[in-house]
């Protein structure tokens, strides 16, 4: 299949498609004009990273979940370092989480000493 009908079966962006394959998740072939062609092995690879790009990973961090797909499992998750990567995304989450409440402790603070002052100064 063709770069557009890929992105089309995947919900994707052409420029997503070169995306992927500038990044080697995908490794299409060509034809003898030059064209690139695809499998739908690769709409599956696609609609994996489509995926876990939308769940923060990023492109390099979509490989292991990727060549599991390729090892011939059914899953992309299934593999000890697909379970690591999960590990990790979720490690990232919740010092994301950390820092987000920090600052909000923060900023309640200074919103209620602000007001605080505010009602003294009247």
């Amino acid at each position: 299949m063709h770069i557009s009908d890929l992105a089309a079966e995947a919900g994707v962006t052409v420029k997503a498609v070169r995306y992927y394959e500038s990044q080697g998740l995908l490794k299409p072939g060509r034809q003898a004009n030059g064209y690139r062609i695809y499998s739908t092995e690769d709409v599956v690879v696609v609609r994996e990273v489509k995926a876990l790009l939308s769940l923060g990973l990023t492109a390099e961090q979509t490989y292991p979940f990727i060549e599991c797909l390729r090892a011939g499992n059914d899953r992309a998750d299934v593999c000890p370092a697909s379970l690591t990567a999960y590990r990790a995304r979720i490690a990232e989450v919740d010092r994301r989480i950390a820092e987000l409440t920090d600052l909000r402790a923060r900023l309640t603070n200074l919103l209620t000493d602000a007001e605080s002052w505010r009602t003294r100064t009247r």
